[in-house]
């Protein structure tokens, strides 16, 4: 399939997963242009795939593409060469495993730090209102007033962010942060020496939020310099740094900290979401190191925690040996039978008409 010679990426400049593509297109060589989306942009993107995120790449005769996991997955089947997935099939694994821990579970956290901390949550509004409400014809104070209180309804109070799990919430951050700086102080990118959908996964909140925003930003410039040194590379890495370089064959040891995360909170959260929707419920709780939240059920995750069973369930023997020995328990989570399958209903290929997907907004 033919692509267009320069990509239209609708998005925001401080987008989580805006951010995460344009590393991705920034290291493969990708020219794109990114349109600043205000109100109306949104809505019309939102028409022409069926679903109200961000970012959104308008294709070619009025074809488009959608989700960031799948955008990446797609363009890579056109742009073969250096790829971002290893060969080595563990490894490969991980790298998938750890996008979905980046995209799904570092969510939180990213969201909290920028709107429940007021020096990040007035800069923060004051962009927003200034930018994507622009088109909308009320005056600047409401537009910032709207978009503070919109963020903090649905960020924070509807993704049980309360007193009593803050801190916790905090915790999940800092865990990452310390996590990545061990991986990080050893080698420039996560899985080695070139990026990998690893890095990408973890990019979105790295990026966007905990290198940019002021009170996250600080922390890890003072806590994790390596990685507040690899957020910069990464955007900062083209093509030609990392042509002829390969990944490895071996799973890094510095990566255990990182992927006993994984396995410990990530993964039994994925499961908790997922049997709270074959139950028929619309909230789950969540019990983390003893502090209980109390969560709203997200398909879209569910759809993710399928796949990554279904990827893990198809591997050979030897390998899952292998995971195994660097992730105690990951079988308890991923071997388990897929009892009811839930369509991710958003697809990886342009489409040019809605299919009524669902995803995270920003």
């Amino acid at each position: 399939m033919e692509q267009p010679k320069v990509l239209k990426v609708h998005g925001l400049d401080l987008s989580y997963f805006t951010g995460k593509l344009e590393a991705y297109l920034r290291n493969k060589g990708l020219p794109y242009e990114l349109i600043e989306m205000d109100t109306r942009d949104f809505k019309r993107c939102g028409k022409a795939t069926g679903v109200a995120q961000m970012p959104q790449v308008e294709w070619q005769g009025g074809q488009w593409l959608s989700d960031t996991t799948l955008i990446i997955e797609f363009l890579e089947s056109l742009n073969t060469q250096t790829s971002v997935m290893p060969d080595q099939a563990a490894l490969r694994f991980i790298a998938q495993l750890l996008e979905d821990f980046g995209d799904e579970w570092l969510w939180r956290p990213a969201l909290y730090y920028r709107w429940a901390h007021a020096q990040d949550a007035r800069l923060m509004s004051h962009r927003l209102a200034d930018g994507m409400m622009r088109d909308v014809p009320l005056p600047f104070f409401m537009r910032r007033w709207a978009i503070l209180n919109r963020q903090r309804f649905f960020f924070l109070w509807q993704d049980g962010v309360r007193r009593s799990t803050a801190k916790r919430v905090e915790q999940h951050f800092l865990e990452t942060l310390d996590a990545l700086e061990q991986v990080l102080s050893e080698t420039p990118f996560v899985l080695g020496h070139k990026p990998s959908l690893a890095d990408y996964g973890l990019y979105g909140s790295m990026f966007r939020h905990f290198f940019c925003d002021p009170t996250p930003a600080r922390i890890m410039r003072l806590r994790a310099p390596a990685v507040h040194e690899w957020v910069a590379r990464l955007w900062n890495t083209g093509l030609e740094n990392y042509a002829d370089v390969e990944f490895g064959n071996d799973i890094p040891a510095s990566l255990t900290p990182l992927l006993s995360i994984v396995c410990s909170e990530f993964l039994p959260y994925m499961q908790a979401n997922e049997t709270a929707i074959e139950q028929g419920h619309r909230q789950f709780h969540f019990n983390s190191k003893g502090t209980v939240f109390k969560l709203p059920v997200q398909r879209y995750r569910a759809w993710r925690f399928q796949r990554l069973r279904t990827r893990f369930q198809a591997l050979d023997v030897s390998v899952k040996v292998e995971l195994e020995s660097h992730l105690p328990g990951l079988d308890k989570y991923l071997n388990e039978p897929i009892k009811s399958p839930i369509e991710s209903r958003i697809s990886g290929l342009p489409i040019s008409s809605p299919s009524r997907m669902t995803g995270r907004t920003w």
